[in-house]
């Protein structure tokens, strides 16, 4: 039916209404009986409306129902409002749909595309026309299409999925991951007749997330898997019941490498024997790992002692035959590691403590000379033993260094005259995460052994610049007494960082007297003069430690500049009873006083030592007698000439 026929013109409505043309005209112009204007200007009213009027007409003229004519008005306005809202909301839907860089989607029942919106040319490399009676599998990325089977069964058991990631291949080649958010479409009957949903392009973010996973699990310098990593392998091992080895090789005299050439140097090396590592792992059925530091570590599933050994004396040969070459430097080749092996579940049935015994074994055949690989064997008593040791204290010094808690403790050095505090000795101690202390005495030896002692100096006279600076005016009153060992002072990457450290600091150097003890200097002379020499030229002082303990004290003297003896708490102890003490100490005394050096006498615990020091014009003592050990923080400076000496014994 035409729109015409629907309507009556203003002639046919005057007719059927029974009212002049003009009334018509002036209801339209009032809007009481709004007419369509047709192209030409003629006028048109809806049929219905106007026989709806006519009906109602008979019974009551049309004059008297204004009240309906009004009620129709506003129908109409309202149809016509509704309808515009509708075609705004489909317009903002296309627009939003449109643009959107999400693919918004529908399909048919068996998952082929019905529409899809522009952004499947950023999804699948097609326009929308060409993706129509296509589905995701056509472009999923394993031919087995495991991904998207297992979206469709989703689908059919919950109704819908959220956040699903999928990897599918573009028709230029490259690789997408897709995150998908979708819904099954059903009909009055329930029956599903297609899908609709939406697909996000997540490529960076699932690319990024797999490199944030792959740092967390492997080293940043070689690439390698890292500790967490072995820990995850060997722990799925344990879980499966399986047998295995695990090796530890740990790269000989790393340090020197790394003080004599710097940083670079031994990040050189490293890279270089995990090259060596791998090219060894290529033959044989294992997985490689950098567990920290110059550590490396290699898995071997179902491996036991002779697939072990033989791994392990493949690495000693191929590492021996490396030739490395420090940039700018000469090639040398004597690089050697120290090997390690447990077998599980023989030497641990637990992760931590199987790696514990590797860890062991490992030192061991450190100290068996290096260079060799030791089997984990429980039944080597004291030398295990002592191992055990070795590997707790080297674990816990490097967690004490790293989380700053060594701790400066003092004792006072008084005059003998008048027993005022004119000096004050620190003892380096470890603080304890539970609030405990441990003495010197109980790993400084070990320290030494494990070529850690050089860290704990410098800490120690790093620690006691701060607190001379924190101190301001009131520091600069006092004088600091630092004891070093002869590692530190034979090592030259040391003395030149040392040297750096006081050039930049703004503690004035004849502040700070040196300790260092006799037998270190009695072992090193030339090391130990030029060291003298080097920091007497800044200003810094120069004591020697438990003088008389030597058999060359006298001798040695006159060749060390140094400003104070002190003399070994040895001697002191037993003063009152030891008459062979007694002459040589007042001889230490005589001489100190004819060379103008200032003498400390230690290990002053009674009345009677003292006495008998005073008796021999000994100026200044040491030891229980007078103050116990106590926080450095606590101590108050003196107003007279003070020294602090920072000891680690």
């Amino acid at each position: 039916m035409s729109e015409e026929s629907q309507e009556y013109s203003v002639q046919e409505a005057s007719v059927k209404l029974g009212i002049p043309i003009q009334k018509l005209r002036r209801w339209d112009a009032q809007g009481m009986l709004v007419a369509r204007r047709t192209t030409g200007g003629h006028r048109r009213y809806p049929r219905e409306v106007i026989d709806r009027l006519a009906e109602s007409y008979v019974a009551n003229p049309l004059e008297k129902h204004s009240d309906e004519l009004t009620a129709v008005k506003k129908d109409l306005k309202e149809k016509r409002r509704i309808i515009q809202l509708l075609l705004d909301s489909e317009n903002r839907y296309r627009d939003l749909v449109e643009t959107s860089h999400d693919l918004i989607f529908a399909t048919d029942g068996i998952g082929k595309f019905t529409y899809l919106n522009e952004a499947s040319q950023d999804i699948f490399g097609l326009p929308p026309q060409d993706m129509v009676g296509r589905c995701f599998f056509d472009f999923e990325a394993r031919p087995t299409h495991l991904s998207n089977r297992r979206y469709f069964s989703h689908l059919r058991n919950k109704g819908e999925v959220r956040n699903y990631l999928t990897h599918i291949i573009r028709t230029d080649g490259r690789d997408r991951w897709i995150g998908i958010n979708a819904r099954i479409a059903r009909d009055e009957a329930g029956q599903q007749i297609g899908i609709r949903g939406t697909a996000r392009d997540l490529t960076e973010q699932h690319l990024s997330a797999l490199r944030i996973e792959h740092l967390a699990k492997h080293d940043p310098l070689t690439d390698l898997p890292n500790r967490v990593s072995l820990q995850q392998a060997v722990e799925a091992a344990f879980e499966t019941g399986h047998v295995g080895a695990v090796l530890f090789l740990d790269i000989d005299h790393f340090k020197y490498i790394n003080d004599n050439f710097g940083h670079r140097a031994g990040d050189q090396l490293i890279m270089g024997v995990a090259g060596v590592l791998r090219e060894v792992m290529r033959e044989f059925d294992g997985h490689l790992y950098r567990i920290g530091g110059d550590e490396f570590a290699v898995h071997l599933p179902e491996c036991l002692r002779k697939e072990a050994v033989q791994v392990a004396e493949k690495v000693l040969d191929a590492v021996r035959h490396y030739k490395f070459q420090p940039s700018g430097h000469r090639r040398f080749s004597n690089i050697t590691v120290s090997i390690g092996i447990a077998l599980y579940p023989f030497h641990g049935s637990d992760i931590t403590g199987l790696l514990s015994n590797v860890d062991i074994a490992m030192y061991q055949a450190k100290d068996f000379g290096r260079n060799r690989f030791v089997l984990y064997d429980q039944d080597q008593g004291s030398n295990l033993r002592s191992t055990h040791r070795r590997v707790h204290w080297a674990k816990k010094l490097r967690e004490v260094l790293d989380e700053d808690r060594l701790v400066l403790y003092s004792q006072a050095v008084v005059r003998l005259a008048g027993r005022e505090p004119v000096h004050h000795e620190i003892l380096v101690r470890i603080q304890e995460e539970d609030g405990r202390v441990i003495p010197p005495a109980d790993f400084i030896e070990v320290a030494e052994s494990l070529g850690m002692v050089q860290e704990i100096d410098f800490a120690v006279v790093q620690k006691l610049l701060k607190h001379i600076t924190s101190h301001g005016e009131q520091g600069k009153k006092l004088r600091y007494f630092v004891n070093l060992s002869r590692a530190s002072i034979s090592d030259q990457q040391w003395v030149r960082r040392m040297h750096r450290m006081l050039q930049e600091s703004t503690v004035n150097p004849n502040q700070l007297v040196f300790e260092i003890t006799e037998t270190a200097a009695m072992s090193e002379v030339d090391v130990t003069l030029a060291f003298i020499r080097l920091l007497k030229e800044m200003g810094c002082r120069f004591a020697l430690d438990d003088f008389g303990a030597g058999f060359s004290s006298f001798y040695f003297l006159k060749r060390f500049d140094v400003d104070y003896l002190k003399i070994d708490g040895t001697l002191v102890r037993d003063l009152a009873k030891d008459e062979g003490n007694r002459i040589f100490v007042k001889a230490l005394c005589d001489v100190a006083r004819e060379m103008n050096k200032q003498v400390i006498a230690e290990w002053v615990e009674t009345q009677d030592v003292m006495d008998a020091l005073k008796g021999m014009n000994a100026e200044y003592g040491q030891g229980y007698l007078f103050q116990r050990p106590a926080p450095l923080s606590g101590v108050a400076a003196q107003p007279a000439k003070a020294s602090i000496q920072s000891r680690l014994n």
